[in-house]
């Protein structure tokens, strides 16, 4: 039986002024770290209300209560084929729209245990490294274009 998953995500770089980044490990699959992800509801879900309700699901964290940044990045990638069977016969690709959430500093997350293990909040460039995910890491390695800082390597 076929999947309703919405082929459509936003991806979140949650991150403090001094460029720390909320990483989390995915609880399917020890090992793998990533921001904060998840895809629309239905179709016609606003993307910010989609960053909102994953960010509060997956950290606790309110986007309401921070700046929110639609980054106007857009990925195409092909679905793994392990998680096909939650998309619609046929859909093997999916579109990720990249946004930023900057908090004022490494704030207290709670996860959610179905959806991860643990979070940790790393400096920029070690978040990249982490990321399983290479839309992700690439996400992060804008962070210090898109803060308005110089990449220090």
């Amino acid at each position: 039986m076929a999947g309703t998953k919405v082929p459509e995500s936003v991806l979140v770089v949650i991150h403090t002024p001094d460029l720390r980044v909320l990483l989390l490990e995915r609880a399917d699959h020890p090992g793998f770290w990533q921001s904060v992800t998840g895809s629309k509801e239905r179709a016609d879900e606003p993307l910010a209300q989609t960053c909102r309700r994953e960010v509060l699901e997956e950290t606790g964290i309110d986007t309401a209560a921070h700046e929110l940044t639609d980054w106007q990045l857009v990925n195409r990638y092909e679905i793994y084929a392990h998680w096909r069977h939650r998309y619609p016969d046929g859909v093997t690709h999916n579109t990720e729209h990249v946004f930023g959430l900057r908090v004022p500093e490494a704030l207290p997350v709670t996860i959610a245990p179905r959806e991860h293990l643990r979070y940790e909040w790393l400096p920029w460039e070690q978040a990249a490294e982490r990321c399983f995910s290479w839309s992700n890491a690439e996400a992060i390695r804008q962070l210090p274009a898109r803060a308005g800082q110089v990449a220090t390597r």
